[in-house]
Parts: structure tokens; sequence; C-alpha cells
């Protein structure tokens, strides 16, 4: 478990990926999708990866996650070893994966009561996370009532409610289109600077990691490797108006370049 040296003191990463490598046997050749990829996120940080498509953003994000289990080396989220799926790792993906046949509230509150959380403390979770995504209104409707974006908003509200320690964004905004992809990042923002939940964030929009994010990481194409991380230096509360700076422009070229080489 890596510890950083900051503000006085020694702090333990939230998640630790250390020499992760990852191989599919294949009948010819195999096929290395990450090779010895390292990196480590503090607690309450955002970071965002980057990189070509077949790089292996969402391999590495699926080994976080417990769904895959790497070729080499190992990943430790508050310092005990990923060894398959936990509630302490929230999964959000492009597809909304909301149950159809139940309204918003019952998507919601579907993990909460697998947990036995009693109805009163469920009710209490379901009305703050429908105030913070704004569907108080649509608590009742069905997946096929809502919009593209609302049905992503249910998604994270549905993560968050089962206070997972970490949340894990597989290029959630993906499939949205431009003017509701800038409100559901502005969302996503002010979500996690009031829940403080630490998030790892894949994307293949190099504007929207770094609007996102503390840190970016940049992969090259397989196999997946990481080439560089990226500090942010914005402001904490960010505004769409952010990406016309120069800083943000500065920040942006840097990517461009690294994925270009």
């Amino acid at each position: 478990m890596a510890l950083f040296y900051g503000n006085n003191q020694y702090v333990a990463s939230k998640i630790s990926i250390k020499e992760i490598s990852k191989i599919y046997p294949g009948k010819e050749q195999d096929f290395v999708a990450l090779k010895q990829v390292s990196l480590s996120v503090l607690p309450n940080e955002f970071v965002s990866i980057v990189g070509p498509s077949g790089c292996g953003k969402s391999t590495l994000l699926k080994l976080v996650a417990g769904l895959e289990e790497s070729t080499e080396g190992k990943i430790w989220v508050d310092g005990k070893e990923v060894m398959g799926p936990g509630a302490d790792r929230g999964m959000v993906f492009q597809s909304y994966t909301l149950f159809p046949w139940l309204t918003v509230v019952e998507n919601i509150v579907f993990g909460l009561k697998l947990k036995g959380v009693p109805p009163a403390e469920r009710k209490e979770i379901v009305d703050k996370y429908l105030e913070l995504i704004k569907l108080t209104e649509f608590r009742n409707r069905y997946p096929k009532e809502l919009s593209g974006g609302m049905k992503q908003r249910v998604a994270i509200a549905r993560a968050l409610a089962n206070n997972p320690s970490v949340l894990l964004m597989d290029e959630p905004f993906g499939a949205l289109d431009p003017q509701t992809k800038v409100s559901m990042q502005e969302m996503l923002i002010d979500i996690w600077r009031k829940e403080k939940t630490t998030i790892v964030f894949i994307t293949h929009d190099i504007e929207e990691a770094i609007f996102l994010s503390q840190h970016v990481y940049v992969m090259q194409k397989a196999p997946g490797r990481i080439v560089k991380k990226i500090n942010v230096p914005l402001p904490t509360e960010r505004i769409s108006e952010i990406k016309d700076t120069h800083q943000f422009i500065e920040l942006k070229k840097q990517i461009v370049s690294l994925l270009k080489h």
C-alpha cells in the first residue's frame, strides 16, 4: 500500500495498483491488454484515465472492481487486496443498467434492501440522493419514461446510495448528447465535492477528463501502460467556462501531444 507525504503527514493511498498485467489467451497469439501498470489514488481524489481505444482503460477499471482477475500484479483498496467484487466499490457503466420493471425509487433502493437496511433509513437515503440528482419529482417514473441523462443520474444515485468507498465510472457520459454531457459533468463535480467519494473515471474525452479531475493518467495503446500522470491545478469549483481558459487549453495540448506519440 503506497504512502504519500503531504501537509506534514503521511497519507495512505485509497487505491494502490502495483505492476498489473492482463493477458488474454488467443488461439494463435496471446493479447497483452495491460503491461505492468502501477498507480495510486488518494482518499477523496477524482482521477481520470484517458487513452486510445484498446489501451486497456476499461480492463483496468474492471480489475479494480474485481470483475476480472489480473495475470500479474496486485490491487489494494483501503489496504485490502482486491479478490473479487465488493460493496466497497460502486460501478457506473456507459449503459444505464437500470432494472426497467422498477421505478426510480425502486432502482435506487434495490441494493439497500439486499443489505437489510431498515425501511426508515432506506427512505432517508433515497430522498437524499433524489434531491442530490434533482429527480425528486420523477421518483415514481420508470426508466422508459426518462431521458438518457436522467437514467444515468439514477444509476449514479443507486451506486452512491450503497455508500461505496470508491466510485468507478466507465465512460458514463459517452452516449449522451453534448449539452446533456456538460450538465452531467457539472452535476458530478457537485456530487463529488459534497460526498467526498474517491472517483476513478474512464473517458475518451480529453476535455471531460481535465474538467472533472485532479489528476489525469494518460495511457498508451496495447500493451496498455501509463505514459504520464498529469496534475490538473484548476479550482475545485468548476463551471464549463473554465474550458476556455489558457490553463485548460494548455493542459489539453499536453495530453493530445502525449496521445499522438
